[in-house]
């Protein structure tokens, strides 16, 4: 045991004091919250140029109906069509709406002209616009006011209330469904990360010939198993420093925007202007209804029960082959599982109660990511220690499969390798 705490410790330290990964340990949270100080500044500030667009209405249905916006302004000609267009070539508007006669039962004809391809939110716009006339004229000729209209209508705000083992609290879907798809992101991407790294790692060694130096004072196993650990530990590390940073720095945020975390918009206005959306205050309004700690704890446990199952397999791959290239053929059949995951990741959080997000949750090469999709929306206790529990006996089997494996491999070179030459290694006696 004594000897793979040393290679544990060798790994941990050599990898930790790279410059790499203190860059990459401060840059990311910098850039993450950066990313969302951004987008929340854009969404307050950010207006957009305002688009000309003319307007010829053969119709007469639509005169004056169309007022300006912060998006668009709508200026209505009495040119022929054809001079408008050539108007529009000479850049003297944006856009040019044209309404030919029609029915309103069946409304056809009308086209937006423009030099280049109009941004979808004011294709949007004039949809609707045309398409609230089109509705209030039907209305007129059926007798319907648009007072009685008014009076129909009725909005429903829903408020939803998670009943947990410990009460009720509000919850949210939206902050609900973010923090189960960057769960799995993450946890996607860090087994990746780190479980090339072992592979790199064995790689790295066996060609330099490092690890029969290695092998004359410690057992193949206790060598792989200690790579293992120690870039277990600097994941670990890595991961840790990441939630402590950005949680600083996302509460700064709050503070520098003016956010009140008791109310879902911002303190005050920026010189002058309207509020914006409450929507985009969401992210940090709602922050409360997750439970923040069972997530990250959970996140933790299926890291590395995930990256145990997968950096074994990766540690096989590095014994079996000499550079990186060889690897190719052997890493793709590892890395489907973790593929089809994240595909699959839409079906989860669309349906988290599901059969086929329940079975990927139990099976170990999917179930990392999988069940920290489902964990936000609340999973029954007994499913996810039944996935641990599956997790385990995963990693413990394959790092069985991968240390037989790696015993042989780690000292071969030169020879070609293909999956029967895998499973001879395997059945070899020692």
């Amino acid at each position: 045991m004594n000897k793979i705490f040393l290679v544990v410790k060798r790994e941990y330290l050599t990898r930790v004091r790279k410059r790499s990964f203190i860059v990459m340990t401060l840059l990311t949270p910098l850039l993450f919250t950066g990313l969302i100080g951004a987008l929340v500044f854009i969404s307050i500030n950010e207006k957009g140029e305002q688009k000309s667009i003319g307007v010829i209405d053969d119709s007469g249905l639509f005169s004056e109906e169309f007022e300006d916006t912060e998006e668009i302004d709508f200026v209505y000609l009495t040119a022929n069509l054809d001079d408008a267009k050539d108007h529009l070539r000479k850049g003297q508007r944006d856009g040019l709406l044209y309404i030919p006669k029609f029915d309103v039962e069946d409304p056809q004809g009308i086209q937006l002209f423009s030099e280049t391809n109009p941004h979808f939110s004011i294709k949007n716009k004039i949809e609707d616009l045309l398409e609230n006339q089109i509705e209030r004229i039907k209305m007129t000729r059926a007798g319907i006011t648009e007072e009685m209209l008014n009076q129909l209508k009725t909005k429903v705000d829903l408020n939803t209330i998670s009943i947990t083992s410990t009460g009720e609290k509000d919850s949210d879907a939206n902050i609900t469904w973010g923090t189960a798809y960057v769960s799995s992101l993450l946890i996607y991407f860090f087994l990746f990360l780190y479980g090339v790294q072992v592979m790199k790692g064995v790689i790295e060694e066996k060609y330099n010939r490092i690890v029969e130096v290695i092998i004359s004072s410690i057992k193949p196993f206790q060598l792989m198993m200690g790579k293992i650990l120690g870039i277990a530990a600097v994941g670990l590390t890595q991961f840790l420093l990441w939630v402590v940073l950005s949680w600083a720095l996302l509460s700064v945020t709050e503070l520098v925007f003016g956010f009140d975390s008791s109310t879902t918009s911002p303190t005050g206005n920026i010189q002058g202007m309207e509020a914006p959306d409450t929507t985009s205050m969401d992210f940090f309004a709602n922050f409360n209804a997750i439970d923040f700690p069972f997530v990250i704890g959970t996140f933790i446990i299926f890291f590395l029960g995930g990256y145990f199952l997968y950096a074994a397999l990766f540690a096989l791959v590095g014994s079996a082959v000499d550079s990186d290239a060889d690897s190719q053929q052997f890493m793709f059949p590892i890395t489907i599982p973790l593929i089809i995951s994240i595909v699959a990741l839409g079906i989860v959080l669309q349906d988290p109660d599901g059969s086929i997000a329940f079975w990927m949750s139990m099976i170990p090469l999917t179930s990392p990511v999988t069940m920290l999709g489902r964990i936000p929306f609340g999973v029954p206790a007994w499913q996810i220690l039944l996935s641990i529990s599956l997790l385990i006996g995963g990693f413990i089997f394959t790092t069985w499969v991968a240390a037989r494996v790696y015993r042989v491999g780690i000292l071969m070179h030169g020879s070609k390798v293909n999956y029967k030459t895998l499973v001879k290694w395997f059945f070899q006696k020692n």
